[in-house]
């Protein structure tokens, strides 16, 4: 039964909302001196000149995470992706990649983004538990043909966007973080990556950043959840999907007018107090302008997971160094750290199982795209009976040296002698880079098989001289098939 309401209670609920309507309107948020060092950064990113070994690093990057792109157009979360987009609709404006789709911005950088990370062929950014090309490239790619920007101003974006995300989830506190709170860094420092790249190229000032920033803050979220994805498809929206749709749809809300919240990150009720940071805020903005993030990141030499790349690398040295060949070996036993070791044991899927991968390179001497994501392959016999001889090893030290990913291989054979090989700095990493050549290398056998050569080797060298580009919206042909994907 519902209480009765008495005269008096009606006029004193009366006076209450009279008495409420004339309490002033709360006065505007103040800005701490961390937003209003990081928005104004923000805001003057598209004019910012930028070191030469950024710019050439960033090439690499773009072409690197383009070239996942495409290849990831004839992978299942790729397929799934251009299907959806497709489906949606929307009014042509941004290109999807590995396909003959225009879209809205906010599709193009959904699809996009999940083509990026259809596999573990994307770039990773270990200081801050993150993967920002599949984000930030997405991102800036989508808001620069929605508004038309240059190469020089495209290529500014991106740098940016690497510069966002990955402090925010430093300063949250990166893999251990993770660990204890559930929360994907992936996702979060994505959604802040693709958000800052978009928002560069729709040339938002000062404040609009700071309000570009809270709607990010509304919108970063993912759970840790994705490791017991078997398909890759939601790991694929969690870690780029998602995010690159987030950070352009803040981008088109405050270019359209959207207003909001003046410092997200201070204040009542604010994103680092609803997240809970394990470091000092002031690392949202620690050197800028000095430290480029971009500079920090990784490009994989094997499309395969991180935690698989030095267990590669020392294999194949081993091989290389001692003519190894399948018959002759007993075992090999792999070292990798503890909650790596978690992330690749056993798995379903090519690229992400260690056992599988180690098999294919003792008896392939290499580890192809193609290799990499032979699912049938992983029920050959001639696989098994080799991957069979792989033990895997969770190893505390070397968790310890986390977020460096080192691995340590020794082969056994069958004679009794033994090789061991330890591998610090993998190839690829920002300690042991991959020089121009290698890295075009890389993207050729990505892209080749899915535009041809021709296209293949236009688009390597419109990326290489981005730059010079009038519009980004010239890389539309280049980066598009008629295949019915």
């Amino acid at each position: 039964m519902r209480p009765k309401i008495t005269r008096r209670d009606a006029i004193q609920k009366t006076c209450a909302w009279i008495a409420a309507a004339a309490i002033p309107a709360k006065a505007a948020d103040s800005v701490s001196p961390i937003m209003t060092r990081l928005s104004a950064f923000m805001a003057e990113a598209a004019n910012h000149k930028l070191p030469d070994e950024v710019v050439e690093k960033a090439r690499h990057i773009i072409l690197d995470t383009l070239a996942a792109m495409i290849s990831g157009s004839q992978l299942p979360p790729g397929r799934f992706a251009i299907q959806f987009a497709r489906a949606q609709g929307g009014a042509a404006i941004a290109t999807v990649a590995g396909s003959d789709v225009v879209t809205s911005p906010i599709e193009a950088a959904l699809a996009n983004g999940m083509l990026a990370h259809s596999d573990e062929t994307d770039d990773t950014h270990p200081p801050s538990q993150s993967h920002p090309g599949c984000a930030a490239i997405p991102a800036a790619l989508a808001a620069g043909e929605k508004f038309n920007i240059d190469g020089m101003h495209f290529l500014r974006a991106v740098v940016l966007g690497y510069d966002v995300g990955p402090r925010v989830t430093e300063t949250l506190g990166k893999l251990e973080y993770m660990a204890d709170s559930h929360r994907s860094t992936h996702a979060i420092s994505g959604t802040f990556c693709a958000a800052a790249a978009a928002g560069c190229a729709a040339g938002l000032n000062a404040q609009q950043m700071r309000w570009l920033l809270s709607y990010t803050g509304q919108q970063a979220s993912g759970l840790a959840s994705w490791q017991r994805d078997t398909e890759h498809i939601e790991k694929a929206f969690d870690f780029a999907g998602m995010p690159a749709r987030n950070g352009v749809t803040s981008a088109l809300l405050v270019q359209a007018g959207g207003n909001g919240v003046e410092d997200v990150f201070s204040g009542a009720d604010n994103f680092l107090q609803a997240f809970g940071p394990k470091n000092d805020a002031a690392m949202l903005a620690d050197k800028l302008g000095e430290r480029y993030e971009i500079t920090r990141t990784n490009i994989k030499k094997w499309t395969v997971g991180s935690p698989i790349q030095a267990p590669l690398d020392a294999l194949e040295k081993l091989i290389q160094r001692n003519h190894i060949e399948p018959r002759q070996v007993k075992q090999i036993a792999v070292r990798v750290a503890t909650d790596e070791a978690a992330i690749v044991n056993n798995r379903e899927i090519p690229d992400i199982c260690l056992q599988h991968m180690l098999a294919v390179m003792l008896i392939d001497k290499t580890v192809s795209f193609k290799s990499a994501h032979d699912k049938p392959r992983m029920t050959d016999p001639a696989v098994l009976e080799q991957r069979a001889k792989v033990q895997l090893i969770p190893d505390p030290e070397l968790e310890k040296l986390m977020p460096r990913r080192e691995a340590v291989v020794e082969v056994t054979l069958v004679d009794g002698k033994s090789f061991s090989e330890r591998v610090g700095t993998v190839r690829g990493t920002a300690e042991n880079p991959m020089p121009r050549a290698e890295v075009i290398a890389k993207a050729r056998d990505l892209i080749t098989p899915v535009l041809g050569a021709a296209k293949s080797g236009m688009l390597i060298d419109r990326i290489m001289d981005v730059g010079n580009l009038k519009s980004v919206r010239e890389l539309r042909p280049l980066l598009q098939t008629k295949s019915p994907a």
